[in-house]
């Protein structure tokens, strides 16, 4: 199985014929996503298309993909059921909300910037009507070898048992990276902002129900208390092992580091407070995104002697 995404999701993209749709929805075909159509009412009819590079850059094929005036009538043509947005901030809320009117069933936005009295607005609204929405200013989520949506690299990890839930992008592809021998079910970068449509919680507990992911690791970073929140969670619902990172140990009092959600006042928020609640749900946490990737593997190693042991 895979979390949120997988080979059957078949993805629109709106605003598939700006800059930045055109390139990701290129990467996403090459990662052999099932991208079946943008959305740009100003282009419908259009068909755009893309050089598809093969396996390891090895020759490319040629993919041409429809654009449709709106959300409704790409679900209607192709069956769509995720919608990646890539539309610029003052055009978020209503890519959103129309894709949540039309019944999209994930948008996944990756859109940065976005006021925080917009982002309340569409994540609310698409809840209300069974949109889950993951982010916005997010990386979006890839199920490896089966499908990506959203502008997490493809190529730096494969399939396997790990499920990664991170706020931080970046942090999210290293992890990916330094456990690519190993690989993962689903990685979900939710986003950093003050307000997201899905939370560490969520991933958890999506998570725990797949058969095919072993181990979790939770990604966090300074500012809020998702972290306190999600070790709560674990501690009460989780049976599988969870490894943590706290991004933002040597933030300074007061100021904000990188996303909108991560700025400490005072004693909250800390990244000390978040590892000391994880730790305290039986959360085993990392000093450094390689540090954690060892625990990893060390929990795994333990989860795997017991059936190594042979009886004459």
């Amino acid at each position: 199985m895979a979390v949120f995404l997988t080979e059957e999701s078949r993805i629109l993209v709106q605003g598939m014929t700006g800059a930045e749709g055109m390139r990701h929805t290129r990467r996403m075909l090459a990662a052999g996503t099932n991208v079946v159509g943008g959305v740009n009412p100003r282009k419908a009819g259009l068909a755009v298309a893309f050089d598809v590079p093969g396996p390891e850059g090895r020759g490319s094929t040629r993919r041409t993909v429809p654009v449709f005036g709106s959300v409704r009538e790409g679900i209607e043509a192709t069956g769509a059921d995720v919608s990646v947005v890539f539309v610029p901030p003052a055009f978020a809320r209503a890519a959103v909300l129309e894709a949540a009117d039309a019944g999209i069933g994930l948008a996944v936005v990756i859109t940065e910037g976005i006021p925080v009295h917009d982002s309340v607005a569409f994540c609310a609204y698409a809840a209300a009507r069974g949109t889950r929405v993951i982010g916005p200013n997010c990386p979006g989520l890839i199920s490896p070898g089966r499908s990506n949506a959203g502008i997490v690299p493809a190529d730096i990890t494969g399939p396997g048992r790990i499920g990664l839930v991170s706020k931080s992008g970046t942090l999210t592809y290293q992890l990916m990276h330094e456990l690519r021998d190993i690989g993962f079910s689903t990685c979900v970068g939710i986003g950093g902002d003050p307000v997201v449509g899905t939370s560490h919680i969520d991933c958890l507990a999506a998570f725990e129900k797949d058969p095919d992911t072993e181990l979790i690791v939770l990604i966090g970073e300074i500012g809020g208390d998702a972290e306190e929140r999600a070790a709560a969670y674990v501690r009460d619902h989780v049976t599988k092992p969870v490894v943590g990172y706290i991004a933002g140990f040597t933030a300074p009092e007061g100021r904000t580091m990188g996303h909108a959600g991560a700025i400490v006042s005072g004693s909250s928020g800390t990244a000390q407070a978040k590892k000391k609640a994880l730790k305290a749900a039986g959360v085993r946490v990392g000093d450094t995104p390689t540090d954690t990737a060892r625990l990893v593997l060390a929990r795994l190693a333990e989860r795997a002697a017991p059936s190594d042991v042979t009886h004459s």
